[in-house]
């Protein structure tokens, strides 16, 4: 993929009436990329604060020693609270220092600062009010990344897709990530994951808000950083949150927040397939027990309900998908 453009977006930002740019950069053990990662970020930028989680390399005391960029603020972490932890650290700052748009930039050399005028444009234009990085829009950048990436990425994508509701954003793992100020100021911090899990929560988070997500294409760009996640304890970590968070949605949305045809068919369907699969187990193991057939009546009443159920869960997702936010909410807070 080629460099980003350097569209009228990035020359408005020059006047004063322009935002206030700010990027996090969350890091642990990051000594040997974050310098290289600051030293890429633009004059656009108006503050960079750099949070160490208290990493066992110093990563935060280089920066001190040898960034001279005045930008650049260093807050230290005393015990490791993971990526997300250092990001909402840092979200903090900057809200604190007035900033309007919030970017998080890994310190693990993955993301092309480069790119930062075309992950706010967005923004800016008051089209959204977070926007992601997304890999697998280029095909032949794909090659760079693991197979193993690549097929996780696939599954997390698609549980993130239930347990967010925003059925059109893929590649939620990306941290590559701008947000509105107004809208990081709504979150609630104290309850969004702090591990790798943050990304995901974050997007369910913001579908409570109703804000809108965009993403932007970008290169897949691996060096020879080793990742601290444990894929294993990733795996159940990871689907029992989703599960969570898919349970708590579909209660906000439409039931809390609003009641319609959709939370009709989520309730009927529900209690109509479960009934089948029930009443239809419970005879399948009489006729086995017993070892008299079910009759045509008992086989009907089984599989009726099934169908049945299943027709109206498809009818729900199929209006899940079709509501995902639309309409910025930056604009109006």
């Amino acid at each position: 993929m080629s460099r980003p453009r350097e569209s009228g977006v990035k020359q408005a930002r020059k006047s004063a009436s322009g935002p206030i740019v700010a990027v996090v950069v969350p890091c642990y053990r990051e000594a040997n990329n974050v310098l290289d990662v600051l030293a890429g970020i633009g004059a656009d930028v108006r503050h960079i604060f750099v949070i160490d989680d208290a990493c066992p390399d110093g990563t935060g005391a280089l920066v001190k020693g040898s960034c001279k960029d005045k930008r650049v603020q260093v807050v230290t972490h005393d015990r490791n609270r993971g990526v997300g932890g250092a990001t909402l650290t840092g979200y903090e700052r900057a809200i604190e220092a007035g900033a309007d748009v919030i970017i998080k930039l890994d310190g693990d050399g993955q993301m092309d600062p480069a790119f930062i005028p075309q992950l706010i444009d967005p923004i800016v234009k008051g089209e959204a009010d977070y926007v992601k990085g997304n890999r697998f829009h280029d095909l032949q950048g794909l090659g760079q990344m693991p197979f193993l990436r690549i097929v996780g990425n696939l599954v997390l994508s698609f549980a993130s897709k239930v347990s967010s509701g925003y059925w059109n954003v893929f590649d939620p793992t990306n941290g590559f990530t701008a947000i509105h100020a107004k809208v990081a100021a709504r979150l609630p911090f104290e309850r969004i994951a702090n591990g790798f899990f943050f990304e995901s929560d974050m997007l369910f988070r913001l579908n409570i808000l109703r804000a809108t997500v965009a993403e932007m294409p970008m290169p897949a760009r691996y060096g020879t950083e080793k990742s601290t996640l444990d894929i294993r304890k990733a795996v159940l970590e990871f689907a029992a949150r989703h599960f969570v968070n898919t349970a708590k949605r579909i209660l906000y949305t439409y039931f809390l927040r609003n009641f319609n045809v959709a939370s009709v068919e989520f309730v009927l369907g529900s209690l109509l397939f479960l009934f089948g699969v029930i009443f239809g187990a419970t005879q399948w193991r009489e006729s086995v027990v017993t070892g008299v057939p079910a009759t045509a009546g008992t086989v009907v009443l089984a599989a009726l309900p099934v169908i049945l159920g299943t027709q109206l869960l498809i009818a729900f997702i199929d209006f899940d998908t079709r509501n995902v936010p639309t309409a910025p909410i930056h604009p109006n807070l």
